[in-house]
């Protein structure tokens, strides 16, 4: 039996808010630094790199996969929503981009759970610049309310990081 803390710390990690419409700037780093969406983005080519990297689990309209909050026969969560309906947007910034670069399980024994995630990490796949227009892809399909949660989400995170 899993640790509830994992499923619920895993359930809609995804990714995802337009930090930079905060005016975060960039700080990238998947060993412990503070990270946030870079200053410049590129949405666009954010999409495309969605479709041919994250569409085939995720969904090519962010819907992710059905029944996603609960484990398959393999104890395995199915990819989540990235839209407006799943949990990537309760996230921040740094945990969405560790998430898609290292992936879930590597994020995850980095907090001391151990969890069998089916989200690999892209890290060698594509550049943080590419895992970012991802992340500012899906953001930018959010409704205002939920970028805006995001967003004080990320700034709350970085305010964590900066003072430790």
């Amino acid at each position: 039996m899993r640790k509830p803390v994992a499923v619920t710390l895993a359930l809609g990690l995804g990714l995802a808010s337009f930090a930079v419409w905060q005016g975060i700037a960039q700080t990238v780093g998947v060993d412990g630094e503070i990270v946030a969406m870079p200053a410049s983005v590129d949405v666009e080519a954010g999409a495309t790199l969605y479709a041919e990297s994250c569409a085939a689990c995720h969904g090519a309209e962010l819907e992710g996969q059905a029944d996603w909050q609960v484990p398959g026969d393999d104890g395995r969560l199915p990819a989540p929503p990235h839209d407006a309906s799943g949990h990537t947007s309760h996230h921040s910034d740094r945990l969405l981009y560790e998430y898609t670069a290292l992936g879930g399980a590597e994020v995850m024994a980095r907090m001391g759970v151990e969890f069998d995630s089916v989200m690999p990490g892209f890290s060698d796949a594509l550049t943080d610049q590419e895992i970012w227009n991802i992340l500012a892809y899906i953001q930018s399909t959010w409704p205002e309310r939920l970028r805006e949660a995001q967003a004080q989400r990320t700034a709350a995170d970085l305010a964590e990081q900066e003072s430790q």
